[in-house]
C-alpha cells in the first residue's frame, strides 16, 4: 500500500482524496499537488500541513494533567515542610544537631522538601500516565521515598552531619505517610471530576467496527479511568458498518484522516484498537505525525482481562514482543496468603465472637428453626463441602422456590430476586450488613475457603461447562471482586468475567485491595439483597 500526503498548494487549494482501503488514514492523490513555496524534503508534515500549520488550526489539548500535576508538585512540598515540623515538635532536642536554626529550617523546611520533590519527578511520580488509576503512581511514591532515604542516610554519613536519628526518621516517615494520603485524598478528586465528564481523555478509536466496540464496552465499565471515547475511525471503511447501531460517530479515510480527526473533535489519545496495529508502517507512520502534537498513540490489543504484572514487553530487533506470564497459583505467594487466612479467620472468630452469639440468639428467638444454614458448594478443584452461614430465611423457603423461579432477577446459575418473601425481616438486615457470611470464617480457618475469593457456587448445579470450571483453580472467597463490584446488581456474565479476572491476576496486594473496597461495599450496602 503506497502513501502520499497531501500538502496545501500556493493558492489555498488542495487535492481530491479517495479512500485507498484498509489501513490507518491513508489517501491518495487523483492529482499531483503543487507544493510551492513548502520545502517537501525538510517540513514537517502531518496530513497533508506543515505541523506549525496543524497547532494553529487545532483545538488546545487537555491542559487538566499539567494542572493536575502542577497540584500535586505543590502539596507534596507542603507534606515535606510539614513532616519536618512534626519532627521538630516531636523532638525538640533534635535542634541541637544543627550550628544554628536558621541551618535547620533552610534544611527541614527548603532542601529536603525540594529533594523530595526532585526524587519525586525522577520516579515519574507526576507522569500523566501513572495518575488517578492503578497501584503504579502509589509504587513511584513508595520507590522515591526509599531513594530519599538512602540518599539522606549516605550524605549524613558521609559528611558526619550530626543530626537526630530520631528526628530525621520521624520527618521521612512522616513525610511519606503524608505523601500516600494526600495522594490518594487527590485522587478521590479526580474521580469525582472524571464522573461528572471532567478532567478526562478524549480518546478516537482506531480499527474496525467490532474492536472498537469492545474497547468501548472495556473502557465504559471503570468511568474512573478518565478514557472517553469520542470517535471511531474505521480502517475497512464505511460498507463494514452499513445499518448498525453504533453509540459513537464513525469516521473513515474517504472523510479525512485520523489526526485530521483527532483535531477536529478536540481529542488527546488515539488507541488502535486489535488487529489494526497489526501493520507496522502504517502504525510507524502514525507515530511519527502525532510526534510533537501532544496527542497520545496507545494500542490496544485483543488479549484483554490481563493485568499488568503478567504483561511484558521484550523487544527483539525492534519488535515488541508481548509476553504472557502464567498465572501464580502456588509458591511462597500463595503459601503467605493460605497462612493469613487461617490466621485471621481465628483472630475474627476470637474477636466477633459477641456479635456472632448475640445474632445467634436473635434467629433463634424470632424465628424457629436452626441458627445456622448449612448448604453443599463445590470447592477448589471441584472438591464439595458445606458452607457455613446465619439463616436469613424461613424454613419452607427450599419449598416455595418453584413458586418463585419464574421472578428470578439473575441470568445465572444462582437464584436471586430484591424482594424475596422468603427472607425474614432479621434476615434482610443481616444480609445488607453481610453479617450473615461471618460464620464462613469456620470454613476459612479448615481450610475449605479463603478470605478474598470467587463466590462457592452451589453443588447441585453439577458439573461447571466452559469457562466457569476455571474459578475451582483457587478456594472460594467470603469476599471477591464482583462482590465489591456491585454484588447482585450484577449480570451472571460480568460476575463470571470478574471471577476468572481474578483467578488469572491473583497477588497477596489484590486481596488487600479488595478487602478494603469489602468496607465500602458493607457500608453502603450496594447490591446486598
Amino acid at each position: 500500500m503506497t502513501t502520499s500526503l497531501r500538502r496545501p498548494a500556493s493558492d489555498g487549494a488542495t487535492t481530491q482524496t479517495a479512500s485507498s482501503g484498509p489501513g490507518l488514514g491513508q489517501t491518495e492523490s487523483r492529482a499531483k499537488p503543487r507544493t510551492a513555496g513548502v520545502d517537501t524534503r525538510t517540513a514537517p508534515v502531518i496530513s497533508g500541513v506543515t505541523r506549525s500549520a496543524w497547532f494553529r488550526n487545532s483545538r488546545p489539548i487537555a491542559r487538566w494533567p499539567r494542572t493536575y500535576a502542577a497540584i500535586l508538585m505543590v502539596t507534596d512540598f507542603l507534606c515535606a515542610v510539614a513532616a519536618s515540623i512534626i519532627a521538630i515538635a516531636l523532638w525538640p532536642q533534635a535542634v541541637a544537631g544543627f550550628a544554628t536554626t536558621n541551618q535547620m529550617y533552610l534544611i527541614g523546611m527548603l532542601l529536603l522538601p525540594l529533594g523530595w520533590g526532585a526524587v519525586l519527578w525522577s520516579n515519574g511520580a507526576y507522569d500523566r500516565r501513572y495518575l488517578g488509576l492503578g497501584t503504579d503512581e502509589f509504587k513511584r511514591v513508595l520507590r522515591a521515598s526509599l531513594t530519599v532515604v538512602a540518599v539522606v542516610s549516605f550524605l549524613t554519613l558521609t559528611l558526619k552531619f550530626d543530626a537526630s536519628r530520631l528526628g530525621t526518621a520521624t520527618a521521612l516517615l512522616a513525610t511519606l505517610a503524608l505523601l500516600l494520603v494526600s495522594r490518594y485524598a487527590a485522587r478521590q478528586v479526580l474521580q469525582l471530576c472524571r464522573k461528572r465528564g471532567v478532567c478526562v481523555h478524549r480518546m478516537l478509536l482506531v480499527g474496525s467496527l467490532q474492536d472498537a466496540l469492545d474497547v468501548n464496552a472495556v473502557v465504559a465499565r471503570n468511568p474512573f479511568a478518565g478514557l472517553t471515547p469520542v470517535g471511531i475511525y474505521l480502517t475497512q471503511g464505511r460498507a463494514a458498518a452499513r445499518g448498525a447501531q453504533t453509540p459513537l460517530p464513525l469516521y473513515t479515510s474517504r472523510d479525512r484522516d485520523p489526526v485530521q480527526v483527532v483535531r477536529d473533535l478536540g481529542a488527546d489519545t488515539i488507541a488502535v484498537c486489535g488487529s489494526a496495529g497489526s501493520n507496522a508502517t502504517d502504525m510507524r507512520r502514525l507515530a511519527w505525525q502525532l510526534e510533537g502534537t501532544g496527542v497520545d498513540l496507545v494500542v490496544a490489543p485483543q488479549l484483554t482481562d490481563i493485568a499488568g504484572p503478567r504483561v511484558h514487553i521484550r523487544p527483539v530487533e525492534g519488535l515488541p514482543l508481548l509476553h504472557v506470564e502464567e498465572p501464580t497459583l502456588s509458591g511462597i505467594g500463595w503459601l503467605t496468603k493460605n497462612l493469613m487466612d487461617r490466621v485471621a479467620a481465628a483472630l475474627g472468630l476470637l474477636l466477633l465472637a459477641p456479635l456472632l452469639l448475640t445474632t445467634a440468639l436473635l434467629i433463634r428467638v424470632t424465628t424457629p428453626g436452626p441458627v445456622f444454614f448449612r448448604q453443599a458448594r463445590v470447592g477448589r478443584e471441584g472438591k464439595p463441602f458445606r458452607v457455613w452461614k446465619f439463616r436469613t430465611m424461613y424454613l419452607d423457603a427450599e419449598e416455595r422456590l418453584a413458586q418463585l423461579v419464574d421472578q428470578n432477577e439473575s441470568d445465572g446459575l444462582l437464584f436471586k430476586m430484591r424482594n424475596d418473601p422468603r427472607i425474614t425481616p432479621l434476615g434482610r438486615w443481616l444480609r445488607r450488613t453481610s453479617v450473615d457470611e461471618l460464620p464462613q470464617l469456620i470454613n476459612v480457618l479448615r481450610g475449605e475457603m479463603s478470605l478474598v475469593g470467587p463466590r462457592p457456587l452451589p453443588a447441585e448445579d453439577g458439573d461447571f461447562l466452559g469457562d466457569v470450571r476455571r474459578r475451582l483453580l483457587v478456594r472460594p472467597g467470603i469476599t471477591g471482586l464482583w462482590q465489591v463490584s456491585g454484588r447482585s446488581d450484577l449480570s451472571w456474565d460480568d460476575a463470571v468475567r470478574l471471577d476468572l479476572y481474578y483467578v488469572d491476576n491473583w497477588s497477596l496486594a489484590f486481596d488487600l485491595v479488595i478487602m478494603w473496597r469489602t468496607l465500602s461495599a458493607v457500608i453502603r450496602s450496594r447490591g446486598a439483597y
